[in-house]
């Protein structure tokens, strides 16, 4: 009979999509069930029939913080009695306040937790529940407010992407334009579809251009209209589009700094400009930039000067060939020996320690 492992999710993209690729890894050899909240339903979407959901609050508003106290007091027993219920071995959490019943409940019956930092910056989550876990699956050892006496803790694993991303594609339908993609992430950029537009039209006056764009439903026919008329090829799409479809027609991407989405574009070896949301909790999202521009692998623009110098970022990104074609290099040899195979592996030997 195969053991059965929890993975505890929930909130943004930032810790659903790392928990939905944990349960491809691992659903071969071990019977893995996820819970989430009911804000991680949106990215879960119809991959799994049945969800536990643990609804859990925050705990940083002071004038409800006694009637929430007593919620994850109350969620605690009920984690408690779905960890026996579903005779679960092992929890494993994507981090963020959302796992806190059940990181607590697992504690409490002796459970082996394993963690998932996906960030370059340890999550405050993360770093209370590193206090009683037993590993903590990393893409760097150079993860900001690790507590220095936990780092025998760190297991290194290459950036997790959907298994899909592993399988390199030429698009021999490619067209023979610069094919720039802009997307926002997981929770979206409207400030790319307010400064990027004219943007692109001056760059377009210079270079021939196809623009791929995420955007969020309610604005994709305006962008579209946008570029129709002003006679630049483009194609619109939202968040539920299946990413990978789109990545192997890409020269470029601008995007945000979300670790999955960086992970995606590095292992398809297409360089990018990070412009980090400047609101991202600790600043995750420029020590996630930081990380891969540090290695020759991508740009990165700040968001204050996004109207001031994103045109002339662009033009210099795109007319010098010779630093493109660096970044390119470096990404492959980033990647090199990055397979599904090895990070699966690497994943299950450290999951099935005594």
């Amino acid at each position: 009979m195969k053991k059965k492992i929890l993975i505890s999710t929930g909130g943004s993209g930032g810790h659903t999509i790392p928990a939905l690729i944990l349960h491809e890894h691992l659903s071969d050899n071990f019977e893995t069930i996820i819970s989430s909240d009911l804000r991680g339903l949106k990215y879960i979407g119809k991959n799994f029939s049945q969800i536990n959901i643990i609804n859990t609050p925050k705990l940083n508003n002071i004038i409800l913080f006694p009637f929430n106290f007593f919620k994850i007091l109350f969620l605690t027993i009920k984690s408690i009695i779905l960890l026996k219920k579903e005779k679960i071995d092992k929890l494993i959490s994507t981090g963020g306040y959302m796992s806190l019943p059940l990181c607590l409940s697992a504690r409490i019956l002796g459970l082996d937790i394993f963690l998932i930092e996906p960030n370059f910056v340890l999550g405050k989550a993360n770093k209370f529940y590193l206090n009683f876990s037993k590993k903590i699956f990393c893409y760097s050892n150079e993860i900001k407010n690790f507590p220095s006496d936990l780092k025998e803790k760190i297991v290194l694993i290459k950036p997790l992407v959907r298994k899909e991303f592993y399988e390199k594609k030429i698009d021999l339908n490619k067209n023979d334009k610069f094919n720039l993609l802009i997307v926002g992430g997981s929770q979206g950029a409207n400030i790319f579809d307010d400064y990027l537009k004219d943007v692109i039209i001056q760059i377009s006056k210079r270079y021939s251009l196809k623009v791929i764009q995420q955007t969020n439903l309610n604005n994709i026919d305006n962008l579209r209209n946008f570029y129709k008329k002003n006679n630049i090829e483009n194609h619109i799409f939202n968040f539920e589009y299946k990413f990978v479809n789109i990545l192997h027609k890409s020269d470029l991407c601008i995007t945000r700094a979300g670790a999955s989405t960086l992970a995606e574009l590095s292992v398809s070896n297409i360089p990018f400009l990070a412009i980090p949301l400047p609101s991202a909790k600790d600043d995750h999202q420029f020590e996630n930039a930081i990380y891969y521009e540090k290695r020759g692998c991508c740009w990165v623009l700040s968001q204050k000067l996004i109207e001031e110098k994103i045109e002339a970022v662009l033009l210099e990104i795109i007319g010098n060939k010779n630093d493109y074609l660096k970044k390119k290099d470096n990404l492959k040899n980033f990647n090199y020996q990055n397979t599904w195979n090895d990070v699966n592996q690497k994943i299950l030997e450290h999951i099935n320690e005594n």
